[in-house]
């Protein structure tokens, strides 16, 4: 794969419920190595767009394809869920989704499931290979909860962490599924200033240290500008702009979505 071919290609991406066309016609690519954003007011279509991506919806129209590194075009619209993140995407939701009444690491352990070879025959009698593979995905788990800043929370339950540090657990218990493409839904919603500025260089890590390529859908402007190569802007699902944060900036039709005339 060279480096100017899109590890992520959208064409052509309709999804209407009932008569209501939520997404119409719209093509994206996301580069090797890139934060890109997608933005636009409330309601645009942005989480639309990340479940037709994830497999929460099989979109009307359009395609949705993948690249991971040097195997060939894949189109994985339609896909469930589960196999969508096998092919290597994962992602994160508005509303914190975590499994409060188990601990830090528990979270985390059930993100490598996808990573386990063992049948339910050897999960039982517990041989040695299984052994060594729990013994792994217990290790790749406490390295996620390390580099996330998250270690000296490894045995608390999940839902006495900080907000800030329950978004964190979120993006760690994504990357424990070795996702090659990682989608934030508004990771930094509800943080305070701290939290944020946090969650910001926790991204930038992501890519730059795990070479993880992020597309994110956030509502802090600060933030989008701050991490984002380039942006995609939504109104009424339909892609009004793509550009740098420069021009996204001064684009006219940008602003009058967001605005107003």
């Amino acid at each position: 794969m060279t480096a100017t071919e899109p590890i992520l290609e959208i064409k052509n991406l309709s999804m209407v419920f009932g008569g209501l066309r939520a997404i119409d016609d719209v093509s994206l690519h996301i580069n090797p190595g890139e934060i890109c954003a997608l933005i636009g007011p409330n309601g645009a279509g942005k989480t639309t767009i990340f479940n037709c991506i994830t497999g929460v919806y099989a979109p009307t129209e359009g395609s949705v394809a993948i690249r991971r590194g040097d195997r060939p075009i894949e189109e994985i619209q339609g896909l469930k869920p589960y196999a969508v993140n096998r092919k290597g995407l994962a992602r994160t939701f508005q509303n914190i989704r975590l499994f409060g009444n188990m601990t830090v690491l528990e979270n985390v352990m059930i993100g490598r499931h996808n990573a386990l070879k063992a049948g339910i025959f050897k999960a039982i009698i517990r041989d040695k290979a299984t052994r060594e593979e729990e013994q792994r995905v217990l290790d790749d788990s406490h390295e996620i909860l390390k580099k996330m800043n998250l270690d000296a929370f490894v045995n608390e339950s999940a839902r006495n962490l900080p907000y800030g540090a329950q978004r964190r657990l979120e993006i760690a218990r994504a990357l424990a599924t070795d996702p090659f493409l990682l989608l934030l839904d508004e990771p930094v919603a509800g943080m305070n200033p701290h939290e944020t500025k946090e969650l910001e260089e926790t991204i930038n890590l992501i890519r730059d240290q795990e070479k993880v390529t992020i597309l994110l859908i956030e509502h802090d402007m600060s933030l989008v500008m701050n991490v984002s190569e380039r942006i995609y802007v939504l109104d009424y699902g339909r892609l009004i702009a793509e550009g740098t944060p420069e021009r996204i900036k001064g684009d006219p039709e940008v602003i009058r979505a967001y605005l107003g005339e």
